[in-house]
């Protein structure tokens, strides 16, 4: 069976003729299998839907009970059928709940990345390297150019930052699921156990996080329209980057302003954003990290998508691994 005939890229996103469902659609459809909860990958108004029980309950928490028709938890490694195809989701170490998903059928085996990682993150369950004849894999970060470092020396910027500016606000920028819990755990791991102060749009998702045993330490609202600006006198305040576009940033003491993102490698990315302290902390993999999941999969064949495609392509013919682009569409920087 040619691999197509499994799985191919339509205008919705990827779709199994075999089994009826599509993976990730960026448009409603009847069966959808959804790797993680990031909007660019989990849209509402699909009529079934199949993920992990985290990613169903950030799928509610973003979009509401209603987000779909029906939904199927799926546990770590459960082998469902769904259409004659056997279909398993396993840890893509992205964000809370995030998977690779194995599609297998007449012996053959596809598995879709997603979204992932392979550094150490206690927000999150640890990739998991699957074996499979096709590796989909995204490549955001998909240049020799990246290499990004340990993000505890990150922070460490931000801590240092915190003693030479004691009465500024530190305002980190932290995409709302994932990004902004790591980085609050990455804080308290280092240390600091002051109050940390969270946008509104944060409080859900970080409530989520502690209910599901991740400790993120005392998190208080950032209401400064009821507060002094004083009151927030060398705290970290962390909130999604759009909130410090506007008003709301400004009102706070001095502040200093700091983006959480691997893109903050790029310095013209951080002039352009007003980014004061730039934190390259990234929760996809960098250029040696992509080659090294490749090489652990080994698999035979490789499909890049939503990224930087044409380099990891040409690496992989380079090692004898037919590879190509899927020029997929949709998907952008959100839990970069």
């Amino acid at each position: 069976m040619k691999p197509e005939a499994l799985l191919h890229p339509t205008p919705a996103g990827l779709f199994c003729p075999v089994g009826g469902f599509h993976v990730d659609p960026v448009r409603p459809v009847e069966r959808a299998l959804i790797t993680h909860g990031h909007s660019d990958h989990a849209r509402a108004g699909h009529t079934h839907v199949l993920a992990t029980r985290q990613t169903l309950d950030i799928m509610k928490i973003r979009y509401g009970d209603d987000f779909c028709t029906s939904e199927q938890e799926a546990a770590w490694g459960e082998v469902i059928d769904v259409g004659g195809v056997n279909v398993s989701f396993h840890p893509a170490g992205h964000v809370l709940g995030s998977a690779q998903i194995a599609l297998e059928h007449k012996e053959l085996r596809i598995v879709v990345s997603g979204d992932y990682k392979r550094g150490v993150d206690p927000t999150c369950a640890p990739f998991v390297p699957v074996n499979c004849d096709v590796f989909i894999t995204e490549a955001t970060f998909g240049l020799p150019v990246f290499h990004h470092p340990h993000p505890r020396e990150e922070i460490g910027k931000l801590l240092t930052s915190l003693k030479q500016f004691p009465d500024r606000s530190h305002m980190v920028g932290a995409y709302a699921l994932g990004k902004a819990q790591r980085v609050i755990r990455l804080i308290r791991d280092s240390g600091y156990d002051e109050p940390i102060y969270i946008h509104g749009a944060l409080a859900k998702l970080c409530d989520y996080y502690e209910s599901q045993g991740i400790a993120l330490g005392e998190i208080r609202p950032a209401t400064i329209d009821k507060s002094s600006p004083d009151l927030f006198k060398g705290a970290v305040v962390v909130g999604p980057p759009s909130a410090f576009q506007d008003r709301w940033a400004r009102r706070f003491n001095e502040p200093l302003i700091a983006f959480a993102s691997g893109w903050m490698m790029v310095r013209q990315r951080a002039k352009q954003s007003g980014v004061e302290l730039p934190l390259v902390i990234s929760d996809h993999c960098d250029w040696p990290e992509l080659l090294e999941t490749i090489n652990e999969v080994a698999p035979s064949e490789v499909w890049v998508t939503h990224g930087r495609e044409e380099a990891l392509v040409r690496w992989c013919e380079l090692k004898g691994i037919p590879a190509r682009p899927l020029h997929l569409v949709g998907y952008e920087d959100e839990g970069d």
